[in-house]
């Protein structure tokens, strides 16, 4: 089984920037798309943001289109979610996931495993 381990996250005030990265071991991510997620405090995860396994497509949660762009090394095995222009209600944990079967599927976010995740605040 893929193990992912996210970091990056911290303490920003809104307007600030963070980029978070996820590394994978256990298995390459050239063969899987992979995205992002978020869980804030009293919510259910969310899709924030996903990547095809070749880079070519990429799709966003609303709410992030156009402050955060995801990308992906597949000879580092990392994913990467540079974030600009936060607002205090991007603040949660943030986790990364795996999807061998394509950003359709990566969406739903249907995992039994996560990764400890990363938190990210962001103050007014």
């Amino acid at each position: 089984q893929m193990q992912l381990v996210e970091s990056g996250g911290g303490l920003v005030q809104a307007g600030g920037s963070l980029r978070l990265s996820c590394a994978a071991s256990g298995r390459s991510i050239s063969n899987y798309a992979m995205g992002w997620f978020r869980q804030a405090p009293g919510k259910e995860r969310e899709f924030v943001a996903g990547i095809s396994w070749g880079g070519g497509r990429t799709d966003y949660v609303d709410a992030v289109k156009g402050r955060f762009t995801i990308s992906r090394d597949n000879a580092k095995n990392t994913v990467y979610l540079q974030m600009n222009s936060l607002k205090p209600a991007d603040t949660a944990v943030y986790y990364c996931n795996s999807d061998l079967y394509g950003l359709e599927t990566l969406r739903r976010g249907s995992y039994s495993y996560w990764g400890q995740g990363t938190q990210v605040t962001v103050s007014s």
